[in-house]
């Protein structure tokens, strides 16, 4: 026996539902010999009668009675599935973007700023260099500069400290090499600040965020990260205190547009309230 394939199960269906080839037709813009070509090919192919064909109409035999049941059963299925997919797609998005670390700590909180019961999808992305909210990259980002063009809503948030970091079971020995991001991808202050002031001790660069911190956790040398990242690393230990030129104010920036969204108001207002309560974390003051 044949598969029957889906359409022809849906085009019985329609045909069991109204009696006949016509009302068939009607439901689904197809011709009623067209039809009647394809009951006839559905019933070879699952080897069953299905209709009592008669010049009343088409009435359902006894296995059209019960496949009739199957179908109903699968169209209520897909019927599920698409609500299901048509409400999860008519939800709100709020994308947040921020760099490589500020992105990675807004992935570890996103319980804070999208709850379970909260009418609206969220997405994390990570801000590259040339990110611009203008053209509505994200609906809010967390920036290292204020942006002073487009039509961009900007409310400042905590002061972001940096320091020198070097895994923890390394002596602490002045002639330690330096691990530095690549000069290619290096576009902060603090990505550039090994090249600029330990060029000669740089043994082991990296154009990646991520693993400049594997490196120095894994003893390669030692460089600079934000401290709520070294700090929050148990296999790091920071040289000293803080390198005070780097630090620098982070920005929730909006597209002045969408900030009145009430779901990017609510994102925007639980990101603040978010880095308000990690103030001391992102200054660089030890708990």
């Amino acid at each position: 026996m044949a598969e029957a394939a889906w359409d022809d199960l849906k085009l019985f269906y329609h045909v069991a539902s109204e009696g006949g080839l016509s009302g068939a037709a009607m439901r689904t813009g197809l011709s009623a010999p067209t039809i009647g070509r394809r009951m006839l090919a559905l019933e070879r192919a699952i080897g069953r009668a299905l209709f009592i064909r008669s010049q009343q109409g088409y009435r359902l035999a006894h296995d059209g009675q019960i496949l009739l049941e199957h179908v109903r059963t699968m169209q209520n299925a897909a019927d599920s599935i698409t609500d299901w997919h048509r409400d999860a797609f008519a939800l709100p998005i709020v994308s947040v973007a921020g760099d490589a670390w500020v992105s990675g700590f807004i992935a570890d909180n996103a319980s804070a700023l999208r709850g379970r019961g909260d009418g609206f999808r969220f997405c994390c992305k990570q801000v590259d260099r040339g990110f611009d909210l203008t053209f509505r990259q994200a609906d809010v980002a967390v920036l290292h500069e204020k942006p002073h063009s487009g039509n961009i809503a900007v409310r400042r948030s905590v002061n972001l400290a940096y320091g020198i970091y070097r895994a923890g079971n390394m002596p602490n020995h002045e002639d330690f090499p330096w691990i530095s991001i690549g000069t290619e991808a290096a576009w902060t202050a603090a990505d550039k600040w090994v090249f600029q002031n330990h060029e000669q001790q740089i043994h082991t660069w990296t154009d990646s965020p991520s693993l400049l911190l594997r490196l120095i956790r894994n003893g390669a040398g030692r460089g600079i990260l934000p401290a709520f990242v070294g700090d929050g690393d148990p296999l790091l230990r920071r040289e000293g205190g803080l390198v005070e030129d780097l630090t620098h104010p982070l920005w929730i920036a909006a597209n002045d547009d969408d900030r009145h969204r009430p779901e990017v108001r609510s994102v925007i207002d639980r990101l603040a309230d978010l880095f308000r309560r990690e103030e001391p974390r992102f200054a660089g003051v030890f708990a």
